[in-house]
């Protein structure tokens, strides 16, 4: 039997790391686990919840303009915090209450309504991310700054430039959302669990993502080995129909209930949880994409990234498809255009 020494399985090892991941930024060790949540509307109060009841953290800062409703918010979840291990619920206006937090979470802003697109909200959140930032940065420099509002990836790069924080620790909720929605449709339809589905949604979170049905695999089985078309032009089977489910999702949920709120809590609470427990686990998040996988603007969109303590810590090498890659240039072309329209407007 060949006996394989330490020194020939580290190379191998090696040889694979460096042609799937690309590192980014520097992981450090933390133990703060404050968290912040700037807006208590819906969306905020569902990662509020989210975070709590998964014990992800036990201190939670809520910041909202609005003191009547912070002040209920805080006080309805801090009088069953007996169910909650004893969490310390702060809800207050003064940004000063958020002070040493480890991540903070912005999801303030005028929400998507019916017949809005995302970037639809695109001037009115810009002027709120610009007064709600530097705050948050003055009383916890140290901070990982989540951006959840829309349009998230836009709002993500003027928050990277408004905080003056390293890139990694700036990053939006992205199309982690349109991911978990993606792996969920295809397990639907195949009758097995969405954490047996291996997937990812890229580019805008918004109406121009890409599906990477090239890297789809479920236990294992790619589904590229098995149709060579799915998702593509002449899928016989109409995978393509998948995506157009995780591309209505939000607009169907607006349209039932007015707006959404538990699946993009969930979302964020689980981005929460791969910092504070350095779980240094794939995601796809919104980031800088300039001169990666063939994007020249400057823009930010979620490609698949290594999350960990430090925020953005890797990039996965993605290897896509003609096609892919096609949409996911032109998904960064949409997302320059309005960039450059917020900058015309100013």
């Amino acid at each position: 039997m060949e006996i394989l020494f330490p020194t020939t399985l580290t190379y191998a090892t090696d040889l694979v790391r460096e042609k799937l991941i690309e590192p980014f930024g520097r992981p450090v060790n933390k133990t703060k686990r404050k968290v912040t949540v700037v807006g208590c509307g819906q969306v905020g109060m569902a990662v509020v919840m989210s975070i709590l009841a998964q014990n992800i953290s036990n201190e939670v800062c809520i910041i909202d303009a609005n003191e009547k409703l912070v002040n209920g918010e805080s006080k309805d979840v801090q009088q069953g915090s007996l169910y909650l291990r004893d969490a310390v619920i702060i809800g207050n206006t003064d940004y000063k209450a958020s002070e040493d937090s480890a991540v903070c979470i912005i999801t303030a802003g005028e929400r998507q309504k019916k017949g809005q697109t995302r970037l639809d909200l695109l001037k009115t959140n810009v002027k709120i991310i610009t007064q709600i930032v530097p705050p948050l940065v003055k009383y916890s420099p140290e901070t990982i700054l989540i951006i959840v509002s829309n349009p998230c990836d836009i709002l993500a790069h003027v928050a990277w430039k408004t905080s003056q924080l390293p890139l990694e620790r700036v990053f939006a909720s992205g199309t982690h959302l349109d991911t978990a929605r993606f792996r969920y449709f295809i397990a639907k339809r195949l009758g097995v669990s969405a954490s047996s589905v291996q997937g990812y949604v890229i580019g805008e979170h918004g109406d121009s993502s890409v599906p990477v049905w090239s890297a789809v695999s479920v236990g294992g089985i790619r589904f590229r080995d098995l149709s060579k078309c799915a998702g593509a032009e002449g899928d016989t089977d109409q995978w393509h129909e998948v995506h157009n489910q995780v591309v209505k999702a939000a607009y169907e949920v607006i349209a039932g209930k007015g707006y959404t709120n538990w699946a993009i809590g969930l979302t964020v609470a689980s981005l929460v949880s791969m910092i504070l427990d350095n779980k240094n686990e794939v995601a796809t998040v919104s980031t800088l994409a300039r001169e990666r996988e063939g994007i020249e603007n400057d823009v930010f969109l979620s490609l698949p990234v290594v999350i960990g303590a430090n925020g953005v810590t890797s990039f996965i090498k993605l290897q896509l498809s003609g096609l892919e890659q096609e949409l996911l240039c032109k998904s960064a072309e949409t997302l320059n255009k309005a960039m450059q329209s917020l900058k015309e407007k100013k």
